[in-house]
């Protein structure tokens, strides 16, 4: 994705491909924005045909930086700094160590979160996104993805990591899940043969260290936590244990904490 390209192609404008409500979607658009790199928001949920774009370049997921007919899976910001060529270095990822302590005190948030959403509206869609129920459904199931894939050596596939969460109904015991998967995380720490997480695994936008699958499912799952606090300080609540310095410190996370789906560059 970073070999020369034609002159031509180097003057395209600048495509994100993106959908409400995703947090790497968001941190991709934020990340531009900072850097002043003017693009062209395409928002394949309310745009016509933007879908089929997307397709047309061979893409299956978002957020998707394009120019001209070449694309990256921006799911990593190195990637994106690579793809566009520009002169800077990717941020230092905290240690895997840290890492899991920081995922571990995120799941632990995410489910004490859970427990203050009033009861009527655990299943009600938030925002345009997921329902509560189901929006910590989904910051579970990436971390308990990742657990996966490094266990297994199989692919980190996009279905693996939304396996679930659009099924979860009414009465689904998403906490006894939870607690589920903070004890898997655990116990692979424990046992983890390569405490350096150097091992390559592949994932749905290329190949990646586990390490550096690491560091997604932590900022992942802590960015959906940060909206599971957002939904309990929406109706009234005062969070249990806000998230702070010892949760999020040194995770590559979105200055916000939700995008709304009207957003465009």
């Amino acid at each position: 994705m970073t070999t020369q390209r034609p002159e031509t192609e180097r003057q395209a404008p600048v495509r994100v491909f993106w959908a409400p409500g995703c947090s790497s979607c968001l941190r991709t658009k934020e990340f531009l924005k900072k850097r002043g790199i003017a693009f062209v928001s395409v928002n394949v949920k309310d745009d016509t045909g933007a879908r089929e774009q997307l397709l047309a370049l061979g893409a299956r997921s978002v957020p998707i930086v394009a120019r001209g007919e070449r694309f990256v899976y921006a799911q990593s910001n190195a990637d994106i700094v690579g793809f566009l060529g520009l002169e800077e270095t990717a941020a230092e990822m905290l240690p895997p160590a840290v890492l899991v302590e920081r995922l571990d005190r995120v799941l632990h948030a995410a489910a004490r979160y859970l427990k203050q959403v009033p009861e009527a509206e655990l299943d009600v869609v938030f925002n345009d996104f997921f329902a509560p129920r189901a929006l910590a459904q989904h910051a579970f199931r990436v971390a308990e993805a990742f657990v996966e894939a490094t266990e297994t050596g199989e692919d980190y596939t996009y279905e693996r990591m939304m396996r679930g969460t659009h099924d979860v109904g009414p009465g689904d015991d998403i906490l006894g899940y939870g607690a589920s998967v903070i004890a898997a995380l655990d116990a692979w720490w424990q046992h983890c043969p390569d405490r350096s997480c150097s091992a390559p695994l592949r994932a749905y936008w290329g190949v990646q260290s586990r390490h550096e699958l690491l560091e997604r499912a932590a900022w992942h799952s802590a960015q959906h936590t940060r909206q599971l606090q957002s939904i309990v300080e929406h109706f009234g609540g005062l969070p249990d244990g806000p998230l702070g310095e010892r949760e999020l410190a040194g995770l590559p996370l979105p200055d916000s904490v939700w995008m709304e789906a009207s957003a465009d560059a």
